[in-house]
């Protein structure tokens, strides 16, 4: 079983996470929940000891369908990571809410969702402009006194907003959406994280299911997806095209374009985990498959610059980038 550390959390986990944003309806759909549970439980047979999810996530489906899943797995085994944010109202709507009394609440809830009496990694999921960060970091601080949170992290936040909520809590892991396609943070966050020895986990590896080699170009989508200009005309056919053409290098390890890919994001030394969204068990014995796979550095930088704007360009001498 392949084993990271992650950053300064200390916490050894598997550099594939089992993510359940898929588990939110709004976003994906309806999903069956016994497939997700039996995928979960095939990723712990398979390797796999970090799950990620949110209460955000179906209004606390996700972690529910979650805490189902791991009632007869080893407790002692898991790293649970889960996040806070949102201020849910009776009608659907939400708003950000950081306040301490609000934390408080909301890590009550999801203890009680997963079934667990301690959350091994807790997320701020956005940022909140509002809430001072010492008033955040204090209601952190007293949940760790209190056993509920081992770690604290950050996502979707940008590097001063890092910089910024590290002045006053010792945050250990960080989660940016980074793929292949879209290599978003590597000029300025990824490079700060390394350099600080802070965990990094991403999501959307896979580009939301284009850089899986399972589409054409000729798909259609009724998820949230349908809205997005890589899913759509041209652009969806180019970049699955570009896709598609990697199924030479991916032959020649053995590995599906999926794992290729993923084998390749996992390579970035920033980079400890990728979470990826599963919903079948077929997937996650697909994801699992990248565990000690690595890729020449001729074929890394081939398969980067095949699907995406290859590595960082220098600016020129005015300052901007070519």
């Amino acid at each position: 079983m392949e084993r990271v550390v992650l950053g300064q959390s200390e916490l050894s986990v598997s550099p594939v996470a089992f993510g359940t944003w898929q588990l939110s309806p709004r976003f994906w759909g309806e999903q069956s929940k016994s497939d997700a549970i039996a995928a979960m439980k095939t990723a712990f047979d398979r390797g796999i000891n970090f799950f990620d999810t949110a209460e955000a996530y179906g209004d606390g489906h996700a972690e529910t369908v979650l805490g189902e899943a791991i009632q007869e797995l080893p407790r002692d085994e898991l790293v649970i990571a889960t996040k806070v944010f949102n201020h849910f109202n009776p009608d659907g709507s939400r708003y950000p809410d950081l306040s301490p009394e609000h934390i408080a609440e909301r890590c009550e809830l999801s203890l009680k969702r997963l079934g667990i009496e301690t959350i091994d990694l807790y997320f701020l999921h956005l940022f909140d402009p509002l809430t001072p960060f010492a008033d955040i970091a204090g209601a952190l601080e007293k949940l760790k006194e209190q056993g509920k949170v081992r770690n604290f992290a950050l996502s979707n936040h940008s590097v001063e907003q890092c910089r910024a909520q590290r002045q006053f809590a010792p945050y250990t892991v960080v989660q940016p959406s980074f793929s292949l396609v879209n290599p978003a943070g590597e000029a300025d966050l990824l490079p700060y994280c390394q350099s600080e020895n802070i965990g990094v986990m991403i999501y959307s590896p896979m580009h939301k299911g284009l850089l899986t080699g399972k589409y054409t170009g000729e798909e259609t989508f009724t998820d949230f997806r349908q809205n997005d200009p890589d899913f759509k005309g041209e652009r969806f056919k180019e970049l699955c095209a570009k896709v598609q053409s990697l199924k030479p290098i991916a032959d020649r390890y053995g590995l599906t374009i999926y794992q290729l890919v993923l084998a390749a994001t996992l390579m970035h030394p920033s980079i400890q985990v990728a979470i990826c969204g599963i919903k079948t068990p077929s997937q996650i014995e697909e994801a699992t498959g990248v565990f000690g796979k690595r890729l020449s550095r001729e074929d890394y930088f081939a398969v980067r610059n095949t699907v995406g704007p290859g590595s960082p360009k220098p600016p020129d001498a005015s300052g901007s980038r070519k």
